[in-house]
């Protein structure tokens, strides 16, 4: 049986044509380069741990799915929770089967990070300094040309100057502060806490002077993934020079350390530990992707095996392994992990073509599915567990925030269409949703419930991806939903670079 297994799975290589030309091109009319790693910064220090990056192509990378050999999964309008689960207890989760392994043993727990050699060829960290060295195709997602990301700077791995003006010169001020806010807080053991963030200046115990923004502490996994994912999506990973490089090593080792012999993140202390898990499992498969270190490599691997055993059968994910319930959300996560595992199968770093990932193929099959019975066809609008029902909200804040404030859900549904490879330009579909997302622009109103950064982190991607008149009203708006309302008083490791946590989600990360 395991053999069997262990022959089911196969590595799926990515095909793209000319994929260097097309990134190159679409680099150059992409303005916001610094504004997407701005903007990844800003999910992470906001906390939005429900709400984790593909740049603008002229044709969207395909993902080619085909039915298996089992077919169109059956009676599948069955399948569908008309009464949502909101929770799923431990005594809940199913027993797991192991998970097979490829690439040998299970990691030891505390490995040491003095085996990963340094990047020198980073200039410094200052502004107004080159520091940017992008990989030319690397794991990361995200929006735009930043040097981080699979793509990296669409010009063979160059570096990229910083620039000296304009609005680039704003986002730019905004990543580094935000990137420095978040070093300051880094705890100890590498991670970062999302109730005691505020014990830690620059890695030394520091008094919390009851600042607020205390969120969860079951969440600390998942917001050490959105930390590491904002450093990584700037360029920095555990090999780059300077203090920036320490942090990324010292989270990396801490996220293997939370790891479980079946490839969890994290403990499974409740059922949305799949948040966790997801979240983690992308940043580990990122820094893989870009540096192609083997101390990585097994940890991504098996971050991608949780992720396979955990999926339901034809569908998708929620909360727990294969719990028998779906819901957008959380299968929006594990979306972003296995895409990011594609891209990197197709990615190169300054070491050569890292060795292959394996990943559920058929997941996407079932993400496919999923999406179609969440989607209401007559608007767009995409459901989180029933069919076009619109955006989650935590039960206690529903009216502080109402729901059709948000179109989260919508924002997601597009992303999986165009990473499916649906046509933006060709789907009615795509174009009805991202209609949607165009009426419902980042606004920082404090008093009308509508800041929700899950929703904005998604939007953001999937408007990027439409492009057109959709992606510049969605652009226009940013600045001053962002960039303008960071901090800039007092130090960071008090408030300066930091959002305050004021969204939907804001307690829980």
């Amino acid at each position: 049986m395991a053999r069997q297994k262990q022959e089911a799975r196969r590595v799926v290589p990515v095909e793209v044509a000319d994929f260097n030309g097309q990134m190159a091109e679409a680099l150059r009319s992409a303005p916001w380069w610094m504004v997407s790693i701005a903007f990844h910064v800003f999910v992470v220090v906001l906390s939005s741990l429900f709400q984790a990056d593909v740049v603008k192509v002229a044709t969207p990378p395909m993902i080619n799915v085909e039915y298996g050999a089992a077919g169109t999964p059956p009676e599948i309008d069955k399948l569908i929770d008309e009464d949502p689960v909101e929770s799923i207890v431990p005594s809940d989760v199913p027993a797991v089967e192991p998970v097979v392994k490829t690439d040998g043993e299970i990691a030891e727990k505390n490995v040491s990070d003095d085996d990963v050699p340094t990047d020198t060829s980073r200039a410094g960290e200052g502004r107004g300094e080159t520091v940017f060295d992008g990989l030319s195709t690397n794991g990361i997602i995200g929006t735009g040309g930043g040097v981080g990301g699979h793509f990296g700077d669409g010009l063979g791995g160059h570096r990229r100057a910083r620039t000296v003006g304009g609005p680039r010169r704003h986002a730019d001020d905004a990543v580094e502060d935000a990137l420095r806010w978040l070093a300051a807080h880094q705890s100890a053991d590498g991670g970062w806490e999302a109730a005691g963030f505020g014990r830690w200046c620059d890695g030394k115990p520091a008094a919390d002077e009851g600042r607020g923004g205390v969120g969860k502490a079951g969440y600390d996994v998942g917001v050490t993934g959105l930390s590491l994912l904002a450093f990584l999506g700037a360029g920095y990973t555990s090999r780059s020079e300077g203090p920036f490089g320490k942090v990324v090593a010292g989270g990396l080792r801490y996220l293997r350390n939370t790891q479980d012999a079946e490839g969890c993140f994290g403990a499974r202390a409740s059922g949305h530990y799949v948040y966790n898990h997801a979240i983690a499992a992308l940043a580990m498969v990122e820094a893989y992707g870009m540096t192609g270190s083997s101390l990585y490599r097994s940890p991504a691997q098996r971050g991608l095996d949780f992720i396979s055993l955990a999926r339901n059968p034809y569908f998708a994910w929620r909360y727990g392994v294969k719990p028998g319930d779906n819901d957008t959300s959380v299968t929006g996560w594990m979306m972003m992990a296995l895409k990011s595992a594609k891209l990197v199968n197709a990615g190169e770093t300054k070491a050569g073509r890292p060795a292959p990932l394996a990943y559920d193929e058929e997941a996407f099959e079932g993400i496919k599915a999923w999406v179609e019975k969440m989607t209401d066809p007559d608007t767009g609008r995409v459901g989180y567990q029933v069919r076009g029902s619109g955006a989650a909200r935590p039960e206690a804040l529903s009216d502080r925030f109402p729901s059709d404030k948000s179109e989260s859900m919508t924002a997601v549904g597009v992303l999986a269409r165009i990473f499916l490879g649906e046509n933006p330009n060709a789907s009615d579909t795509i174009r009805k949703g991202a209609g949607l997302c165009a009426q419902r622009l980042p606004s920082w109103n404090r008093e009308d419930g509508s800041i929700d950064i899950y929703y904005w982190y998604y939007a953001t991607l999937a408007m990027f991806q439409v492009g057109g008149e959709p992606w510049k009203k969605w652009e226009a708006a940013m600045k001053p939903a962002i960039i303008d309302t960071q901090r800039k008083d007092g130090e960071f490791c008090l408030f300066k670079g930091s959002w305050d946590p004021i969204d939907a989600w804001g307690g829980d990360g």
